[in-house]
């Protein structure tokens, strides 16, 4: 929303430039080219804060990436250790046979 309103704003001020080129600066009176200039001015202040408000936003959402980054990494880790004991845990699958065989050689 802001790179927007930043784009429009530098139309804006490239079509004043060009109205103010195609007017001629003969033709306008001190009192509307103080008025232009204030104008531009207030435009450029505005300007200039929006650019700073969008590098906090961008910083606030770089640092919540990191953070995202860092748990997915951790969750990925303790995930596959999570398989891996799960692997290896397992019990072999035995047959009934080899079960009877087992209890005769207990007893």
């Amino acid at each position: 929303e802001l790179e927007n309103q930043l784009t429009a704003k530098s139309k804006t001020l490239d079509e004043l430039r060009q109205n103010l080129a195609l007017n001629g600066s003969a033709e306008q009176t001190p009192e509307a080219l103080t008025l232009r200039i204030a104008e531009l001015h207030e435009m450029l202040d505005s300007t200039v804060s929006q650019v700073a408000e969008l590098k906090t936003s961008m910083q606030s959402i770089l640092e919540q990436w990191r953070v995202y980054d860092e748990a997915y990494a951790e969750v990925s880790l303790m995930t596959t250790r999570y398989l891996y004991c799960i692997d290896q845990c397992k019990r072999p699958v035995v047959s009934l046979e080899a079960l009877e065989n087992q209890v005769k050689t207990l007893q």
